[in-house]
């Protein structure tokens, strides 16, 4: 996929990167490759070259496979839409953790790359993405002194982190005293956070304050806008997320107003928000933003578009609210086969925990592939009701034909937990053709 494509974002040591990714060895190490790969001592790139068929080219199942087509449907999806809208995008790379994805997301027009903690900023390092916003405060000495390095050593690296209190602002301008290049600090953004009972950030507007004039007291520290994450509003509906992002566009330019984005070198501020199940009400207030003294960054941060899914992201994004914007499409099947059928009411196949996303949803039995032919049908009456650890199981309802054998397609909720159980994954055209393979970091 992405390690055959040029990429003008990605400098060209990361290109080799990506590249290097085809150079491991097509072995027991990945779950469900062809055995006959690993003895003919082929590569992965190499195995990927042969385009085998997912059902008849020697794979074993369990395997997760990703459609080629949905995911750049997905891509240019979200690309349009944040032009439409007037946002900049930085899609969460928790998610996927994937190399490959990430420079695809980057070459439909990304302006960076999300993360969430430390090491997966050394990943994203490691495959050259040069802007990354850490949605999270980072108090540990060891990943800011490694921070400091990746400033010092590439003048092109922009890193925006996450700060919400005053003691995490001492935290980290203790650790980066003396190890930033002169002229030069750690962008931050402080964070809003949703309400009581939410998760992480400031709580009120005058904590924020505080938090923004510990910030001015450093010199390692540049204060460079405001940020959060809306999905963590309790009892989110819209009514409720739209209050608090209003509260976020008012604390920018409140901040605006009292100066505390002069005199720092600034370009734009940077006001970020925008998870995958309210980007649409993201993308309102956000345009409803006065003018403030600086250009604004708008930077929307949903992940799970990707991929998304088969069941918790399927019923919640918000293209469910905005038909005209389009739709997207489910990408992943993890398809299994038939190990047991031990009553006319039940059956087993082989996936399960460490297969399938379970922390949401229960996989969907979708389609059946029918051993003794190969034709595809639906997966009528058909039910998954329980996951053991490399089992599902399945209730079959009247009418469902369903044998020893048989592959079944299962769809996922959950694209977070459902990348993570798998370090390289089939990329697979509509013909069941194995176009590529996408290596996840986790």
């Amino acid at each position: 996929m992405a390690a055959a494509t040029p990429n003008h974002i990605l400098p060209g040591e990361a290109l080799a990167a990506l590249s290097a990714l085809g150079d491991e060895p097509a072995d027991s190490r990945f779950k469900s490759l062809p055995p006959d790969a690993e003895a003919a001592g082929l590569t992965v790139g190499q195995l990927a070259a042969e385009r085998r068929n997912l059902f008849t080219g020697g794979f074993t199942t369990p395997v997760l496979a990703l459609s080629a087509e949905s995911v750049e449907h997905n891509l240019a999806l979200l690309e349009t839409y944040s032009e439409r809208h007037g946002l900049a995008f930085a899609p969460h790379g928790k998610t996927s953790m994937a190399p490959q994805l990430f420079a695809r997301q980057l070459e439909y027009g990304a302006w960076g790359i999300t993360a969430a903690v430390p090491h997966q900023v050394r990943v994203y390092r490691a495959y050259g993405v040069r802007r990354i916003f850490l949605a999270n405060e980072v108090v540990d000495p060891v990943a800011l002194r490694w921070l400091a390095q990746e400033l010092a050593a590439d003048p092109e690296f922009q890193l925006i982190c996450y700060v919400d209190s005053v003691r995490g602002v001492e935290l980290m301008d203790e650790a980066l005293r003396d190890r930033l290049p002169a002229g030069r600090a750690l962008d931050v953004v402080v964070e809003l956070g949703a309400g009581d009972g939410a998760r992480t950030g400031a709580r009120t507007e005058a904590d924020c304050a505080a938090v923004a004039d510990a910030v001015a007291r450093t010199e390692t520290l540049r204060l460079v806008g405001v940020a959060g994450y809306e999905g963590e509003v309790p009892r989110a509906d819209p009514e409720r997320v739209r209050a608090w992002l209003e509260r976020l566009t008012a604390l920018a330019a409140d901040f605006d107003k009292a100066g505390r984005f002069s005199g720092t070198g600034l370009e734009e501020i940077v006001v970020s928000a925008g998870g995958s199940a309210w980007f649409d009400t993201v993308a309102d207030v956000f345009a409803q933003l006065p003018p403030l003294s600086l250009p604004v960054l708008k930077l929307l941060r949903s992940g799970a578009y990707v991929s998304h899914d088969d069941g918790h992201y399927r019923r919640l994004t918000p293209f469910n609210r905005i038909a005209q914007e389009g739709a997207l499409q489910p990408a992943f099947r993890l398809w299994a086969q038939v190990v047991s059928r031990p009553t006319p009411e039940q059956a087993f196949v082989n996936a399960g925990k460490r297969d399938a996303a379970y922390d949401l949803d229960l996989p969907q039995a979708q389609v059946v592939r029918d051993a003794r032919t190969g034709e595809l049908r639906p997966a009528d009456a058909i039910e998954v009701t329980k996951l053991s650890d490399q089992h599902a199981w399945l209730h079959t309802g009247p009418g469902a034909e369903l044998e020893v054998g048989d592959w079944v397609g299962l769809g996922l909720s959950h694209p977070c937990t459902s990348f993570d159980k798998w370090q390289l994954i089939p990329l697979v055209e509509a013909d069941g053709t194995v176009v590529d393979f996408i290596r996840t970091f986790f």
